[in-house]
């Protein structure tokens, strides 16, 4: 697991995250969240799940940070992004690390959704911003 403090202090250890901090200041980020994730609270710590894949281990994310407790988010994609037309009519909001780590970093540094999605959510995900459609 991969936890993000104060958006710019990175640490991975062997340690659980639910020994280092407080349950309370723990968001544990999932695509399969109700809560979208709005703004970056500094004083929170941002746990980013790791690599699942999608099509075995449906919720696993979600049920993990359900049975310890924990807030839960996702990434905005629904509400700044739109599916766009492919071939194989693929769409995913599942991301691994280094793109949700793209998100969160550009939007700390922007403070726009549509810049930080645009920089982690490849085109391959199936979505796109909607100026991007022609």
């Amino acid at each position: 697991l991969l936890f993000l403090s104060c958006i710019f202090q990175m640490d991975t250890t062997q340690e659980s995250y639910l020994d280092l901090f407080p349950s309370d200041a723990i968001v544990y980020l999932t695509p399969d969240s109700e809560n979208v994730l709005e703004d970056i609270d500094p004083s929170k710590v941002y746990v980013l799940g790791g690599l699942v894949d999608e099509s075995i281990h449906k919720k696993l994310t979600l049920q993990r940070a359900q049975e310890q407790s924990l807030q839960t988010a996702r990434l905005p994609i629904r509400e700044y992004m739109v599916k766009t037309i492919n071939t194989k009519n693929y769409h995913s909001e599942t991301l691994a690390i280094n793109q949700v780590f793209d998100v969160l970093l550009t939007y700390y540094e922007t403070g726009s959704w549509p810049a930080a999605l645009k920089a982690g959510v490849s085109s391959g995900k199936g979505y796109v911003l909607p100026d991007a459609v022609k």
